[in-house]
């Protein structure tokens, strides 16, 4: 089973930019397809972005939350998924996951094999 360790969260301001990355380790990271999703307290997991092992075209969610701000992106050599995430806004603040499924509906949450703890990004106005 593969464990994974999200980092890159903080406290920045509204505008401003993160890179969240997330480490996959103790499976072939290539056999994965790798989703992103977020929670904000008393919110539903949301799903922010997904890509396949090849890191063919990505699948980024449509909703415009995060449409054209947010780019999913890995490196297998590293075995590192990442979430470039710009303009970041207040709303934005929540607990960032990352997770690995085998064979899934990139933005069904239920179906992922994996998850990471998440980490925490904090968006001040």
């Amino acid at each position: 089973q593969v464990q994974l360790v999200e980092s890159g969260g903080g406290l920045v301001q509204s505008g401003d930019s993160l890179r969240l990355s997330c480490v996959a380790s103790g499976g072939r990271f290539s056999d994965y397809e790798m989703g992103w999703f977020r929670q904000a307290p008393g919110k539903e997991r949301e799903f922010i972005a997904a890509i396949s092992w090849s890191g063919g075209i990505p699948d980024h969610a449509d909703s415009d939350s995060v449409k054209g701000r947010f780019t999913i992106s890995r490196d297998n050599g590293k075995n590192t998924v990442y979430l470039q995430m710009n303009a970041l806004k207040p709303d934005d603040t929540a607990v960032y996951y990352c997770a690995a499924c085998s064979i899934c509906t990139p933005s069904n949450p239920a179906e992922y094999d994996a998850w990471g703890r998440g980490t925490q990004v904090t968006v001040s106005s």
